[in-house]
């Protein structure tokens, strides 16, 4: 039960992948990009791409993107911000992030 618990953290601390040219470009260099929960920690989202995946991971760098202040109707509104991972794997191994989980 107690790992029914810990899959359910891990995959809360996965939002989802960031398809970009730039990410595509990452991936030639054993890197994905996700995004992830605001308040995840690096051991965090290490811990859950180990687990979910089945990789070994050698670093994870992060980033906030802040929202932008936009208008709609003539009133401003600010988008929210977002939290990305840059992940690292270990050489050789690779994340088909199109199949899903």
């Amino acid at each position: 039960m107690a790992k029914d618990a810990i899959d359910t953290r891990h995959y809360d601390v996965i939002v989802a992948p960031h398809i970009t040219e730039k990410a595509t470009l990452l991936s030639e260099h054993n890197a994905v990009v996700f995004k992830v929960t605001n308040k995840a920690t690096k051991p965090e989202i290490k811990a859950a791409v180990e687990a979910l995946f089945g990789v070994k991971v050698v670093g994870v760098n992060t980033l906030t993107q802040k929202g932008k202040t936009k208008r709609w109707k003539g009133k401003p509104y600010k988008r929210t911000d977002v939290k990305k991972a840059v992940v690292t794997l270990a050489a050789g191994q690779s994340i088909d992030i199109t199949s899903g989980i």
